[in-house]
């Protein structure tokens, strides 16, 4: 079973988001048959076999052993993943396209870059899976706090000519044999904990971009 597995298919997308196989594949992070999980869910189980028929044709559930039982087959299924995510991939046409209007400061083009990032990244570890391989990565997380506006902003600048120096530094276009690499690097204000932090953050917000404008 993988950490997190990437959805690039839109009937698999379609078939992951009905709330009744949403629910069947969060129980199936262990392994589960119809009749197991149709106590746990309170559906028929005639039902809910159907829907594990319909989630195993898109490669979110598993066969992981069968039972014999009196004259029965027991089919025992496990999630193939913990958690999934979707491809903007799976939109087609509609998905996100961030050279439609590149504004490092609009957390709207934030999103598309965000959304282009899970559907690249998404294709790699679908072809590395495939061929037995890892894809070379690296994330860095983290938050900072910052007092006023005006540091937010002498940060953000900070930051962009330390990368580019560090882009200009090592990138070598005539390499022989080298592999280029998208850098993202983006800033956005946490998610607050509680609905009371987040008005607060709001109206913080709204007071920081007055001040700048």
């Amino acid at each position: 079973m993988w950490e997190v597995a990437v959805i690039e298919d839109a009937a698999a997308a379609g078939a992951a988001l009905d709330p009744i196989r949403a629910r069947l594949l969060s129980e199936l992070a262990e392994p589960g048959s119809a009749s197991s999980l149709a106590v746990r869910v309170g559906q028929p189980r005639q039902k809910v076999n159907y829907h594990l028929r319909e989630l195993e044709r898109h490669g979110l559930v598993e066969l992981v052993e069968e039972r014999r039982k009196g004259n029965m087959t027991e089919r025992v299924l496990q999630a193939t993943a913990s958690s999934y995510v979707i491809s903007p991939a799976a939109l087609a046409a509609v998905e996100p396209d961030p050279s439609r209007s590149p504004d490092r400061l609009s957390a709207r083009w934030l999103l598309a870059v965000g959304a282009r990032l899970v559907r690249e990244v998404g294709t790699l570890i679908t072809g590395a899976s495939k061929a037995g391989k890892r894809v070379a990565t690296y994330t860095l997380d983290g938050e900072v706090r910052f007092a006023t506006a005006h540091d937010r902003a002498a940060f953000a600048e900070e930051l962009t000519n330390a990368v580019a120096g560090l882009v200009a530094k090592y990138h070598d276009e005539k390499a022989a044999g080298g592999r280029a690499y998208r850098v993202i690097l983006a800033v956005h204000p946490s998610i607050p904990q509680t609905a009371g932090d987040e008005m607060k953050a709001a109206e913080a917000a709204q007071a920081d971009e007055k001040k700048e404008s």
